[in-house]
């Protein structure tokens, strides 16, 4: 099952496997390029003003450029972002849980040290990275992948893509949990994925990615970090049931045709 992205004349750049590459490479040589001259302490990073205003700030704008850049140059804001056919609607149950559970986090969080300067930063930053990850992994990079594979390799290589961007931060303060951060982004990945295909619209999947980190960053309680394994195992299920399905209803359709 391929989704062939329409060429119209908004697209002024026929999307290729190449291409969307070429994004997300760019992007990230931009993105932690800013990390090494800022010095980022990755774990550090929603500790007070400073930290925020030195080194969540300038990566994600930086990031936020070429993301906005690319899709602009290349015209591809359209298929970028929204979706010709929708997954079932019961699969967006693992977005609204998720979203249930960052809720939760900050609805129990502890916010003693956090000062309203710091909600300002933590609040547009994290809207800023949600733009930024979503487009570019799960906007351009599904466009990019759409013009090669089925919708299983679109997932399986968009996810996987996006939960390496992460293994940088081995050298960013966090070493080898860095790996479980890869790991624990399929899973986060999947999720997101689902919350495009459900909705049909990137924008959810960038605005529950923002709220995701909003309840990680803002707040010192783990709850949702704890339960992100299991969110990411039900997340990876429920897209393999859902694409198969959707996969078997189109070799149906055409046999019908």
């Amino acid at each position: 099952m391929t989704y062939k992205t329409e060429i119209s004349p908004s697209l002024r750049v026929r999307p290729t496997l190449w291409l969307g590459v070429l994004i997300y490479l760019i992007y990230m040589a931009v993105f932690y390029v800013a990390f090494i001259l800022v010095d980022v302490e990755y774990a550090r990073v929603g500790e007070n003003t400073d930290t925020l205003l030195n080194w969540l700030l300038p990566p994600t704008l930086a990031g936020c450029v070429v993301a906005l850049s690319f899709v602009s140059l290349f015209g591809w804001w359209r298929p970028a972002l929204s979706e010709r056919k929708k997954l079932p609607r019961w699969a967006m149950f693992v977005p609204v849980l998720t979203a249930a559970v960052a809720f939760g986090n900050m609805l129990f969080g502890d916010y003693t040290t956090v000062t309203s300067q710091m909600w300002v930063y933590l609040i547009g930053g994290c809207l800023v990275v949600g733009f930024n990850e979503e487009m570019v992994n799960r906007g351009t990079l599904i466009v990019a992948l759409r013009s090669r594979f089925g919708e299983h390799a679109v997932w399986l290589i968009s996810t996987t893509m996006f939960a390496v961007f992460h293994l940088p931060n081995i050298y960013f303060g966090i070493g080898a949990l860095a790996i479980a951060q890869v790991i624990i982004a399929f899973g986060m990945g999947s999720i997101f994925y689902l919350a495009r295909r459900t909705t049909g619209s990137l924008i959810a999947a960038m605005l529950l990615h923002a709220l995701w980190d909003l309840s990680a960053f803002a707040s010192h309680v783990p709850y949702s970090g704890l339960l992100s394994p299991l969110l990411g195992i039900i997340a990876v299920t429920v897209t393999l049931i859902v694409l198969a399905r959707e996969r078997n209803q189109d070799a149906l359709n055409r046999l019908k045709a």
